[in-house]
């Protein structure tokens, strides 16, 4: 179908200057990001006012804060904009600036100075932060009243300001659900042994990853550890591409061994035992599911059924099967409940059924490319 004369042209019709270079950023989480630089800034600037008066001997807050507000609420998993990196980054810079202003006459020659300094501290304290070569500046061409604060023009109140700024930049991501600060999801094997997990031992290893970053020989405004999840993932939804015919409907088990929640635990070991399934479904008297319990909950000795129950993981009958795989392959679950839009269990996919169904895929693909040849 055409597009109409008023619709915007694709991402790749459009001029390069006018593409987003942003990965990931939706509209909504530009939003976000303009209402907390509202209320960072807004905040900051008026607690520094009441702690020191808001006289005009003292700024209420610096420039550079409003850089680091667009890090801190818009990018707020960028290394350069993690809690260190704001802090130090701009204090250490505004120090640095505040001795270029003193020692060298030339205020062109010690902006320069100031920022080259600034860029060389903050890389060896680890707290690189691009609006830091804005507080040497500002520390530099202050004017007469940083002058007359100085040394003490990086605490107060830049320092301050970068203190406040991402305390309230932690307040409000916790309040929208974001991680702040960001550390990356920590990978070990569910097992508790020293082998990796299993969906890494297949694929791209630490090593691939080392060595394409030494071959690009560039500096990427994302964590290592944050590029490995984001290639894991893309090789998640290329599995999944693959396979779009799979769904969960059509793998599952839907004569489904379940127990009701006021049941004896004894009859769900018993139901675990005779079936020689890993785990049950326990549903409510209108059987809606409300756990699962397998013979690890009910190692408990005299625990009540209720008491020993585990969080389900569910999907749609009409998610992708492959979808599955995290999962199913972290080690720390046996089977993927299905249910419908009021939480009734309709079957139950094993690592059994994906695995099968995950063989039948490769061997159909390969068929088909032994008939292509």
């Amino acid at each position: 179908m055409a597009n109409s004369p008023n619709s915007a042209p694709p991402l790749r019709q459009r001029p390069r200057f006018f593409v987003p270079i942003l990965a990931g950023a939706t509209l909504r989480e530009r939003l976000i990001g303009c209402v907390g630089a509202l209320v960072g800034i807004l905040l900051t600037g008026m607690i520094s006012g009441s702690v020191f008066g808001g006289g005009a001997s003292l700024p209420l807050i610096v420039a550079p804060m409003g850089a680091s507000a667009v890090l801190l609420f818009a990018v707020p998993a960028s290394p350069l904009a993690q809690p260190w990196s704001i802090i130090g980054g701009n204090t250490i810079s505004a120090f640095i600036g505040v001795l270029s202003a003193m020692l060298v006459p030339d205020p062109l020659i010690a902006t320069g100075i100031g920022v080259a300094l600034a860029i060389a501290a903050m890389s060896f304290a680890r707290c690189l932060h691009p609006p830091g070569g804005a507080a040497a500046l500002t520390a530099v061409l202050g004017g007469p009243v940083v002058a007359s604060w100085g040394l003490w023009f990086p605490l107060v109140p830049v320092a301050l300001n970068s203190c406040l700024l991402v305390g309230l930049g932690v307040l409000f991501h916790k309040l929208s659900r974001r991680s702040y600060p960001h550390v990356a999801v920590p990978v070990s094997n569910a097992h508790q042994t020293v082998d990796p997990p299993s969906d890494r031992r297949v694929g791209f290893t630490d090593a691939d990853l080392d060595a394409a970053l030494e071959a690009l020989a560039e500096t990427f405004d994302i964590s290592r550890d944050d590029i490995d999840r984001l290639l894991r993932q893309v090789e998640l939804q290329a599995a999944i591409r693959a396979t779009p015919e799979i769904l969960c409907r059509d793998i599952m088990s839907c004569d489904v061994i379940s127990v009701r929640n006021n049941d004896d635990s004894e009859l769900a070991r018993s139901l675990l035992l005779k079936h020689n399934v890993r785990v049950l479904p326990v549903t409510d008297d209108d059987g809606r599911l409300v756990g699962t319990v397998g013979l690890r909950e009910l190692s408990q000795a005299g625990a009540a059924l209720t008491s020993t129950l585990a969080i389900p993981v569910t999907a749609s009958p009409d998610d992708r099967a492959m979808s599955l795989l995290p999962a199913l392959t972290s080690g720390k679950i046996h089977a993927v409940i299905i249910i419908d839009g009021q939480t009734r269990v309709l079957g139950l996919i094993s690592q059994t059924d994906l695995l099968a169904a995950s063989a039948r895929a490769i061997f159909e693909s390969k068929d088909l490319g032994n008939e292509a040849a």
